[in-house]
């Protein structure tokens, strides 16, 4: 009898554990803003092949956390799945405020993909502030052309440990 309790026991253990690990896993982390909602990530290579396709639409994106506003923690850049790719991920000034010691960790993000177009007056003053913040020098005349960008609308985030 006490051999078919152990068993039965053991087999309980085993269908948790498996009914454990085809739940989605929680994220091991400090979480910023809104908990993430979404089950799968989506690749940043895919979002900038066809943003079109995700206008709008809420996302989520996973990668290397390669630069963080250094003015008030308002936008993380992710790194993209291929070379050279990032986007940014803007929250609104002061709902969350990412920490500096983010750059360089791993985070998964979420929000709503939307499209920026700037005239090339509204280009000019978007590289001269970014310049500001790079404390870079900056020449006008540089910029030619009107811009166009993508960037997530930050509702929440995980900086993994």
């Amino acid at each position: 009898m006490k051999a078919n309790w152990l068993t039965l026991l053991m087999v309980a253990v085993v269908f948790y554990g498996c009914n454990q690990n085809n739940e989605v896993a929680e994220i091991a982390g400090k979480e910023y803003g809104k908990p993430l909602e979404l089950k799968e990530t989506v690749k940043v290579s895919a979002l900038l092949a066809t943003p079109d396709a995700y206008l709008g639409k809420k996302v989520q994106v996973e990668g290397k956390i390669l630069d963080v506003c250094k003015m008030r923690g308002c936008w993380i850049e992710i790194a993209g799945d291929e070379p050279y790719q990032k986007i940014k991920v803007k929250v609104d000034d002061g709902v969350i405020v990412f920490p500096m010691d983010a750059k360089g960790k791993t985070a998964r993000a979420e929000g709503e993909l939307y499209k920026v177009e700037l005239t090339v007056e509204e280009a000019r003053k978007h590289m001269q502030h970014r310049a500001e913040e790079y404390g870079e020098k900056f020449d006008p005349a540089t910029v030619t052309e009107p811009m166009v960008f993508y960037q997530i609308k930050g509702s929440g985030a995980v900086v993994m440990n």
